[in-house]
């Protein structure tokens, strides 16, 4: 194959049948295009970028499958990805413009490196409720998918042949470049929708959210963790512990240095950002992620992520760790709620098999206790929330779980509900807290930090959050994080922006979801209609209730029922991609029910009126 083996153009076109027409391209940062907004109703494309290899397999761009960069300039987005496998590598560009009412221009062009051996390219369309697409063994120049009274019409500008891959995935050869119009129209779903919450049945306490304090950016991290300590209500906070800079050496004593003032310089700022977020009354979650190499053994197996704990350096390991925790309660006034290995299982950076972190956990609780400390260990910290069975050994091992402060997952890659069901449960067994320790959507994000100001990047977290909160029922959600890192906010040094501080909509979908009242416990809510995320709570002492909800469709009018006789009004803030946590008119409540606005592609939250 040549060094530039093919290009593709594609240009999209929607048309709406009804309201005012806007589109928007909703795209994400790996290049795939979920489809096209018409006034918040989004017709589907789930488009990707695919390479058959030769095994027969497809390799298709997604969340964390490949390097890529994302950036936004006016109306057009620019996506470029890496794509690898085994005997061959591809590189891809694509552009997504958004050119008028309803309408989306796409560029994607690809190139390989070098020499690559692969099967095929296709633009694919994953769309398993259409129909119509039959594989082509000629090339054809048009093809229609529908469904119900939903049609996508794509005329090719060169004929291109058509495969049906796996799951009705519609694979449109590209090779060496062609172009394509896509025109989509259909019904917007403007129903009504029912929201019913359960105020009998309490369930477990959230103290709010919380979020992550780990410095990395002494230029940028302090007036951005300024402004949010002074406009956010932050319930519990995380903070690294700088492991490796605090005792580089086997045999040094760091205690004693630090207790004789010999303090390095790069330990301090954790220590007294634990002692700022104590100080507003949080617990702090202390985590460590880079090890000494004393400590640590060689990665095992090949080509695994970080380092196991030397088992024959444990009691050294043990004494180090405290020593630091130690010191933070006596020269700070810090008691840490909870010390993590931060991702053990995924080895961000000590790497720990389930057995080994349930070991971990039976040897440092003690030890702590014995140190005169009332820290705890977290189950968990896993990087994401799919690894559950890597909390099983602890759960069941006695020993091992009167030491365990909280049961503890980050929030990248999403989850089904059954799964956090289940992290659910076993907070519930051990009768500890469940904590959301890093929340988000995309670990890889850093990489291409313009996709924090993308509207999509925004509901999919929110969304995630409600549901985490409605399922799971966490005492707290992290946010990963309240520095530079990941920033809610724009300017301030953040991602080379050193424009004055300011807020984005991530920042006020935060802020509007940690304004829920203190000492609200969860409450069961049923959301009737597509589209809608929904979470409630109540602060049952003072009568307060809560109910959050997120539109991901087009507007609507929505029935809150299940409100207690006692509450009569409604007040109401809205977040969309104009109005940030803006208050609208107050709603009257009739005999438990309100009838209220959902706006297109926002974010609601109603509180009792008191």
């Amino acid at each position: 194959m040549r060094h530039l083996v093919f290009a593709a153009t594609c240009v999209g076109m929607i048309a709406s049948c009804a309201g005012p027409a806007y589109g928007q391209p909703e795209t994400m940062a790996w290049g795939n295009l979920n489809g096209i907004r018409v006034d918040g109703h989004l017709f589907e494309l789930n488009t990707s970028m695919c390479v058959a290899q030769p095994d027969g397999s497809i390799f298709t761009t997604g969340r964390e499958k490949q390097t890529n960069s994302y950036s936004r300039n006016g109306k057009v987005e620019t996506v470029t990805v890496e794509m690898r496998g085994k005997g061959w590598a591809v590189n891809g560009k694509e552009t997504v413009e958004e050119t008028g009412p309803g309408t989306a221009k796409v560029d994607v062009q690809f190139d390989s490196p070098k020499e690559a051996t692969i099967a095929g390219s296709y633009w694919c369309l994953d769309l398993p409720k259409f129909t119509g697409a039959k594989e082509a063994a000629e090339k054809v120049a048009s093809l229609r998918l529908s469904a119900g009274a939903s049609v996508v019409d794509i005329a090719f500008g060169e004929p291109a042949q058509v495969k049906i891959g796996p799951d009705h995935r519609v694979m449109i050869a590209v090779a060496p470049r062609n172009s394509f119009i896509v025109k989509v129209a259909g019904e917007i779903d403007h129903n009504p929708v029912t929201v019913t919450l359960d105020a009998s049945q309490p369930g477990q306490l959230f103290d709010g959210m919380g979020g992550n304090f780990r410095l990395q950016n002494p230029n940028a991290d302090p007036r951005i963790i300024d402004y949010n300590l002074k406009n956010l209500r932050v319930a519990w906070g995380r903070v690294e512990m700088p492991w490796r800079t605090w005792q580089p050496e086997e045999n040094s004593d760091p205690l004693a240095a630090a207790r004789a003032g010999n303090v390095n310089p790069r330990v301090q700022p954790p220590m007294e950002m634990a002692r700022r977020l104590a100080a507003k009354g949080m617990p702090v979650i202390v985590s460590a992620w880079f090890p000494p190499q004393w400590a640590v053994l060689p990665p095992t197996p090949q080509g695994s992520r970080g380092n196991p704990l030397n088992p024959q350096k444990m009691d050294q390991i043990k004494k180090s760790i405290a020593d630091y925790l130690v010191f933070l309660k006596e020269k700070f006034g810090v008691e840490a709620a909870m010390f993590t290995f931060n991702e053990s299982d995924l080895g961000i950076d000590v790497h720990q098999t389930a057995q080994e972190h349930a070991e971990m956990i039976k040897t440092f609780g003690p030890y702590f206790a014995s140190r005169g400390l009332a820290t705890k260990l977290a189950l968990g910290d896993t990087s994401d929330a799919n690894p559950i069975d890597f909390i099983q050994p602890a759960l069941h091992n006695p020993e091992a779980a009167k030491y365990i402060g909280a049961v503890d997952f980050h929030s990248w890659r999403g989850c089904t509900d059954e799964i956090l069901a289940q992290w659910s449960a076993a907070a519930r067994q051990l009768n500890v807290p469940l904590i959301v320790a890093e929340g988000s959507t995309d670990a890889a994000a850093w990489r291409y930090p313009q996709i924090f100001a993308e509207q999509q990047f925004a509901l999919y977290e929110i969304n995630l959050y409600l549901r985490i909160l409605a399922v799971a029922q966490p005492r707290s959600i992290l946010q990963w994080q309240l520095t530079s890192d990941y920033s809610l906010l724009a300017g301030g040094g953040a991602f080379g922006d050193n424009g004055p501080v300011r807020p984005t909509r991530r920042f006020w979908n935060f802020k509007q979801l940690a304004s829920t009242p203190e000492h609200s416990f969860a409450l069961p809510v049923q959301c009737d209609g597509p589209n809608l995320t929904c979470a409630a709570f109540g602060n049952i002492a003072e009568g307060i209730y809560t109910v959050h909800m997120v539109n991901n469709g087009a507007a609507r009018s929505a029935t809150l029922a299940g409100l207690p006789a006692n509450v009569k009004e409604l007040r109401v803030w809205i977040t969309d991609s104009t109005r940030g946590m803006e208050e609208e008119a107050r709603v009257p409540v009739v005999d438990g029910k309100a009838e209220l606005k959902l706006d297109a592609t926002s974010y609601t939250t109603v509180i009792s009126a008191q």
